[in-house]
């Protein structure tokens, strides 16, 4: 419990600084697009939503696969966390790539096939909350299968002719400026810190819980000692 409670402050204290640092970059360091203007602001918030929505459901994946094979809470605690909190982010991903699309594309919404797969992804991981009320092996279930449809989201653009650009971060490097490349990596390791404080936060509920029920049992047993040394004595 100490150690998630220094975790929880360093990264929180770490959080706080990013937030502003993101801010700071993103509304007056980096300059406007010449051809989007100010409405390429929002990129910077898209695209880190975007990626930890893709990072959060793999770790999400992998406890669920880990959870099916030990059953230990630990990992369905993460799990169904990580649930929540991927849901959060597809869901901005979705509403800030319509804020971006309406002034660029003209209209809201295109059925291209990287937002039709993110969408996709989006109604998976609702399926897997409403799973979870019926059956966590079921949600686990489902996770893991929908492990199909990230490469499919991210390889979607390089497939099929869709309005998205091809991917601008590669292994030969990346074709994004350094101006506007690093207010998107700031935001990026800024939700990326966020969501670890709420996996740090949820494994000290964790451990809160099984300290309480290890302790109730614990009373519930001294008392059952007490009520049968009492009856002994009373028969004797």
């Amino acid at each position: 419990m100490s150690k998630t409670k220094s975790y929880a402050q360093i990264l929180i204290g770490s959080w706080l600084f990013l937030t502003a640092l993101a801010i700071y970059l993103s509304l007056w360091v980096a300059p406007p697009d010449f051809q989007q203007g100010g409405n390429s602001r929002i990129l910077y918030v898209h695209v880190p939503v975007a990626w930890m929505s893709i990072v959060i459901y793999i770790a999400t994946a992998i406890n669920s696969f880990l959870f099916l094979l030990t059953k230990h809470p630990l990992f369905l605690r993460s799990s169904g966390t990580g649930t929540e909190i991927g849901a959060f982010f597809t869901f901005f991903t979705l509403v800030t790539g319509v804020f971006w699309g309406k002034p660029m594309w003209g209209t809201f919404w295109v059925w291209d096939a990287r937002l039709t797969s993110v969408l996709i992804l989006f109604f998976i991981y609702l399926g897997a909350l409403c799973f979870q009320k019926l059956s966590v092996e079921l949600a686990s279930i489902l996770i893991c299968v929908g492990l199909i449809d990230i490469p499919i989201i991210k390889f979607s653009v390089n497939w099929w002719n869709t309005l998205h650009q091809p991917g601008s971060i590669s292994r030969s490097g990346t074709s994004i400026h350094v101006s506007m490349l690093i207010p998107i990596l700031s935001n990026f390791a800024n939700f990326l810190l966020f969501t670890c404080i709420f996996f740090v936060l949820e494994t000290r509920l964790l451990i809160l819980s099984f300290l309480e029920s290890s302790l109730t049992e614990e009373i519930e047993a001294r008392e059952g000692k007490i009520v049968h040394s009492l009856k002994n004595e009373k028969v004797f």
